[in-house]
């Protein structure tokens, strides 16, 4: 399509093999803007065994109907946030600068996740990282990439430090994927009524 853009990195999800062709094609007009800390509306809270899913807006939505995947899911008070991927746009460099500009916009939607349901990175406890260290979309070595990521994450989340398991990886779903991140939360909240 003329207006359309690879897979924006809020959108592509563990899971996300078959919504990729799907996704690639809607328009840049139809994605939210990147800066966009919480949720326009207030999220979705379906019940499930042990808790919720929380879809905190319509692309939540999509995955959750069309990919069948939670995106965020509560068990009693742990949050569990589905990896979302770090992924160089189209026209975005493979520079280490650029690199960090993908991972905040990454960092932004996770925040957004967190907010959609009553949370923030400070009640995060864990993080795993799938990072392709060789590819064509990140031109740095190994430790230039782990270095970059872990300080726009500084950005983000001050301490204290959640418990941490970074693993190299051959390749993500989607195109122009890096990084995918997935969160645990500890977060008392609202229960699906």
């Amino acid at each position: 399509m003329k207006n359309s853009k690879p897979m924006d990195t809020f959108l592509l999800r563990a899971g996300a093999a078959v919504a990729a062709p799907l996704l690639c094609s809607i328009p840049a007009s139809a994605h939210p803007p990147a800066a966009a800390a919480r949720p326009v509306t207030a999220p979705t809270r379906l019940r499930a065994p042990g808790g919720e899913v929380i879809l905190g807006d319509k692309y939540d939505g999509f995955a959750y109907d069309r990919e069948s995947f939670a995106p965020v899911r509560r068990s009693g008070d742990l949050l569990f946030i589905s990896g979302i991927i770090v992924a160089r746009r189209a026209g975005e460099g493979t520079d280490v600068q650029s690199f960090k500009n993908e991972v905040r916009r990454t960092f932004r939607r996770i925040e957004q996740e967190l907010a959609s349901s009553g949370a923030t990175f400070d009640d995060v406890v864990m993080i795993n990282s799938f990072h392709v260290w060789s590819g064509p979309d990140f031109a740095g070595s190994k430790e230039q990439q782990f270095e970059a990521f872990n300080q726009v994450k500084q950005e983000f989340m001050h301490g204290p430090h959640p418990a941490w398991t970074a693993v190299g990886s051959t390749g993500l779903l989607g195109t122009g994927g890096i990084v995918e991140v997935q969160m645990i939360a500890h977060a008392a909240g609202t229960r699906a009524r």
